[in-house]
């Protein structure tokens, strides 16, 4: 990606070198050799925080390590700068889309930057849930660390990858703005733990579109924006993070019906829709016959 002549966003918030590890009154911390499959399934670009770190806690049923203090990178290191200026985009890309498509005025979410855990209005979020999204607060929760397990433990490196991952949960800021993530809240309530989640898998799949829908109203602003190579990142990356290859490296075998985010044929497919169409109105998944 080229983003020399982007504007770094103003929305984040950097709290690493503060105290991590729990102990902000929240659910009990979770450590990564004691994730379940169900976090397993949700180890990436969860949707509800608040169930993944409630439930773990119960099974687990361990208390919050002592508080440490973590050293800060510097302010302005390669990977912030990068980012901010992902974060930017995003930003000035959907406040197009809304006011031009949408007639709505786009109310951006603020990013945060920690290390280990930090407090959120959904619970105290764990580094080892990878990024998420919190509607409580309306903000993206990300350890930056987290890229360089992508490329290491899932072959999913490159910069669009990177920024694949935050433009997903922005997906998921744009879905609460538009009072999706209200009404599937209210259907799961509803529904027994198979038919709930499918209606995440869906969510997760109209997140995945929108990341693509922001991507090619960039470009098509910003004709420098892509380079060769990059979309086979971002859907090597959709692919990496599938359902379905997750549990299968995380028990050998797969469960269909725990499925919360789609399997990789999924998100690599509906990524590509929003890629190709650029048109929010063509990510209604929840209307799509099949997922």
């Amino acid at each position: 990606m080229r983003l020399d002549d982007e504007a770094e966003s103003q929305n984040v918030e950097d709290r690493r070198g503060g105290f991590g590890g729990g102990g902000f009154g929240g659910p009990k911390t979770i450590g990564i050799g004691t994730v379940i499959i169900a976090l397993a399934a949700s180890y990436f670009f969860g949707i509800d925080p608040t169930v993944i770190m409630q439930g773990a806690s119960v099974l687990q049923g361990q208390q919050a390590p002592q508080q440490h203090q973590v050293n800060r990178p510097p302010a302005n290191d390669q990977l912030t700068v990068f980012t901010r200026k992902v974060l930017g985009n995003t930003e000035r890309t959907w406040e197009h889309i809304f006011e031009t498509e949408l007639s709505r005025r786009y109310e951006p979410p603020k990013l945060v930057l920690f290390s280990g855990a930090t407090p959120t209005a959904c619970g105290t979020g764990q580094s080892a849930m990878g990024p998420f999204y919190c509607p409580g607060d309306h903000k993206v929760y990300i350890d930056l660390a987290f890229y360089d397990e992508l490329r290491r433990r899932f072959g999913a490196g490159g910069d669009f990858a990177q920024a694949y991952v935050i433009a997903h949960e922005i997906g998921h800021h744009v879905q609460n703005l538009l009072g999706v993530s209200d009404k599937v809240d209210a259907a799961r309530r509803r529904m027994g733990q198979a038919q709930a989640n499918q209606l995440s898998v869906r969510m997760e799949l109209q997140a995945d579109c929108l990341a693509g829908v922001w991507a090619a109203t960039a470009q098509r602003a910003n004709q420098r924006l892509l380079e060769p190579g990059d979309i086979e990142e971002g859907l090597k990356a959709a692919a990496a993070i599938g359902d379905d290859r997750l549990q299968r490296q995380a028990q050998g075998y797969v469960v269909p019906e725990a499925f919360t985010h789609g399997t990789s044929e999924q998100r690599v497919r509906w990524l590509r829709q929003g890629l190709t169409t650029g048109d929010i109105r063509k990510c209604d998944t929840f209307a799509a016959r099949q997922p």
